[in-house]
């Protein structure tokens, strides 16, 4: 689920990553301010028709005395298509749905801002040269005339950008204190979901294996290939036919290791074998012996001798990763609600008027 109030729809520039908070409030550090930049600047192609003065000031919404206009909404709107034609999104809602998502995002925010200046929730110098600080250094940018460079790139100066991550820092603060320092996640819970999520945490399952190898390689010829392919083939009839695949793989094999160990390939996971044999193996029980499996080097006889079922990973190692997921699902849902609340003792008029755009 978006927090919608604190995920402004603006363009992210991709260089930056997240910044950190200074400051002494624990609860923040669970969840960071959003990097993402927003464009002053409307796109020439959705720059609408110059509208008249009286219009662009008209009421769109009162949210607790203090209004949104016509011309709010309108570029609210723009921004979004804005946003989503730079990824490349296709814009299926109609002009009136959008202008409606649009309102209600200006509604949150002005809701948001009004929380904020209630509860008195201030960003220090410190904390905001910290954060800033913090995309810089995350972003691997030896300056800050580097910093400056790569936000013009965006339409933004450094003085916008501190403005919009200010307030992005302002609303993170608003849901520690309203919402996630009053979340609490037991260690009851923490087990609960461990057990009913076993699979989740446990190691790969992995494999042993034995193979018998018939050489080919690049600089052989035809006659060479056939020759090998013949013999594999004859070889495997007897694999099949249950004679013994280690001494097989001692009295055939090319691969020098096999003639010794017969063709004991030890215990792999998946990902560690070439992909033609893999594909192989996977398919195979244990006991069983493979078809002839052709790879860019030569021929492969394998006998899958075991599967190893993954161990779980022990609880204290998950502990701390089943409690943010718990954390942030809980967080969303206290949010969820207390978004709402907070709407619903708001006074909000929705003027009806015509002009959006």
């Amino acid at each position: 689920m978006t927090l919608r109030i604190f995920a402004a729809a603006i363009p992210v520039l991709t260089l930056f990553m997240t910044a950190g908070c200074a400051g002494n409030d624990a609860a923040i550090t669970k969840e960071q301010p959003s990097t993402t930049f927003k464009d002053e600047k409307t796109p020439q192609s959705l720059t609408a028709p110059q509208e008249k003065q009286h219009v662009a000031n008209a009421i769109a919404a009162i949210v607790n005395d203090e209004i949104i206009t016509l011309n709010d909404v309108n570029r609210e709107a723009k921004q979004a298509i804005a946003d989503e034609e730079k990824k490349g999104s296709v814009i299926a809602a109609s002009r009136e749905q959008l202008n409606q998502a649009a309102l209600d995002r200006l509604i949150e925010k002005k809701l948001a801002a009004q929380k904020i200046r209630e509860l008195h929730i201030v960003v220090s110098e410190d904390e905001l040269r910290q954060a800033i600080e913090d995309v810089r250094r995350q972003n691997h940018m030896p300056t800050q005339e580097a910093l400056v460079a790569a936000l013009a790139v965006q339409g933004l100066s450094l003085e916008q950008y501190r403005s919009q991550l200010k307030e992005q820092i302002e609303k993170l603060k608003l849901v520690s204190m309203e919402v996630r320092a009053k979340v609490l996640v037991g260690e009851s819970e923490i087990r609960a979901y461990y057990t009913e999520n076993r699979a989740k945490y446990s190691e790969e399952e992995s494999f042993r294996a034995r193979h018998i190898f018939f050489k080919t390689g690049e600089k052989v010829t035809p006659e060479e290939i056939i020759r090998a392919k013949t013999t594999a083939l004859a070889v495997l009839a007897d694999a099949k036919a249950g004679n013994d695949f280690a001494e097989l793989a001692k009295k055939f094999s090319e691969d020098p290791a096999a003639r010794k160990d017969g063709g004991d390939l030890g215990s792999f996971k998946k990902g560690d074998m070439q992909p033609e044999l893999e594909k192989s193996i996977q398919t195979l029980k244990p006991g069983e012996v493979s078809d002839l499996v052709s790879t860019p080097v030569g021929f492969h006889i394998i006998k899958l001798e075991a599967r190893i079922a993954g161990a779980a990973k022990p609880f204290d190692s998950v502990k701390s990763e089943i409690e943010e997921i718990l954390y942030r699902k809980k967080s969303e849902e206290r949010f969820s609600q207390w978004a709402k609340d907070l709407r619903s003792k708001a006074n909000i008029e929705i003027k009806d008027i015509e002009g959006l755009q």
